[in-house]
């Protein structure tokens, strides 16, 4: 067979798993936006030197840009070679895109090809993939989810993480949007990613679970943070079975104050977060709560923020989102323990089948 091979995105997908290495050839801020899953960013062109040859190209001529573009091209692949493979194989079969699948990740496979790697180039580059995933998130998943709802505080994050680390097949929206949920539920120095990079994320989890066993999901909105979780999965999610968690107030203050110990650490930090409460409690009750922060007064605070917002939020939100709620699997927790969740979530295996 002749290398590089050119293949189409739907050969790529069929056999994405099977890549020794998955390169994208593209520059540092397109690969940050999104890349395929599992890639490594090995860029022809850096970010400086692509507004280089873009600039030359535009001022003076398609001929010196590609002049200047072939010199630092060869360079930068040069580099590659000598920095991450030259330990590889004679078999190793690495996979090369590049935006639409031309000159850059051409450039590589073709010298890759040349060495004597059996390397695969993308047809239509990271574009026919963008593509795939669109129109795949169009498409309501052909999956049993679920659903579970809970008040804030009730444990759901904790279970669905019990529920992965025992086998089951778990869809963790807020771990893939690093964002809990909410109004406080930006993580401290983890910003959230992309939206096209969040729907990779959805769409690499969902092609890979099996269509014949259950998918556990926590009930979310439509947003998580500043990320849009894909229509046609949430119209999904909010037609499926559900699983009411329940976990006493005190306990749910409790588990609170270990997920959000940053706030404690930042009393700052949680003012800033409180202030978009305003509109819904008015200034003198933020004030409030700012001065609860202030003083130290955190387990109080957590409990008055779950009695007048995020109780009476939920309850007005559950029933009429989620279908099925009124059908839902009672689940209930006597304690946020790790055997408490290790038994609810052997308990929800062995009936969700």
């Amino acid at each position: 067979m002749k290398y590089p091979e050119v293949l189409s995105i739907d050969q790529v997908l069929a056999q994405l798993d099977t890549y020794d290495a998955i390169i994208d050839a593209r520059s540092p801020c397109e690969f940050a936006l999104d890349h395929l899953p599992g890639a490594i960013n090995a860029p022809v062109l850096d970010d400086e030197q692509r507004i280089r040859v873009g600039t030359l190209y535009k001022q003076v001529g398609a001929f010196e840009a590609k002049k200047l573009g072939a010199a630092l091209v060869a360079k930068n692949i040069a580099r590659h070679i000598e920095e991450s493979w030259m330990e590889q194989p004679r078999e190793w079969r690495p996979l090369v895109y590049c935006w639409r699948g031309g000159n850059r990740s051409g450039s590589m496979a073709h010298i890759l090809a040349k060495i004597g790697w059996p390397v695969v180039q993308l047809e239509g580059g990271y574009k026919a993939f963008r593509q795939q995933v669109n129109a795949a998130l169009e498409q309501a998943p052909a999956l049993r989810f679920k659903v579970v709802c809970g008040t804030t505080g009730s444990g759901k994050s904790r279970l669905l993480e019990v529920l992965h680390a025992q086998g089951a097949q778990v869809l963790d929206l807020e771990q893939l949007a690093q964002h809990r949920g909410s109004v406080l539920g930006h993580l401290p120095s983890q910003p959230q990613p992309s939206q096209k990079a969040f729907e990779t994320l959805v769409w690499d989890a969902l092609r890979r679970f099996d269509p014949a066993r259950p998918v556990f999901v926590e009930a979310e909105s439509k947003k998580v943070g500043n990320l849009r979780v894909p229509a046609a999965l949430m119209d999904t999610m909010r037609a499926s079975d559900c699983i009411a968690l329940t976990l006493s107030r005190a306990n749910r203050v409790r588990l609170l104050m270990e997920d959000y110990q940053h706030f404690t650490a930042d009393p700052a930090s949680l003012n800033a977060q409180l202030e978009h409460l305003t509109q819904l409690h008015g200034r003198d009750k933020i004030a409030r709560w700012h001065a609860m922060s202030d003083a130290g007064e955190m387990p109080a605070l957590v409990e008055e923020l779950l009695a007048d917002h995020y109780d009476p939020a939920y309850l007005r939100s559950i029933d009429r989102n989620f279908t099925r709620y009124g059908e839902a699997l009672p689940l209930a927790l006597d304690d946020i323990s790790e055997e408490a969740f290790a038994a609810a979530a052997r308990h929800l295996t062995a009936t969700c089948v």
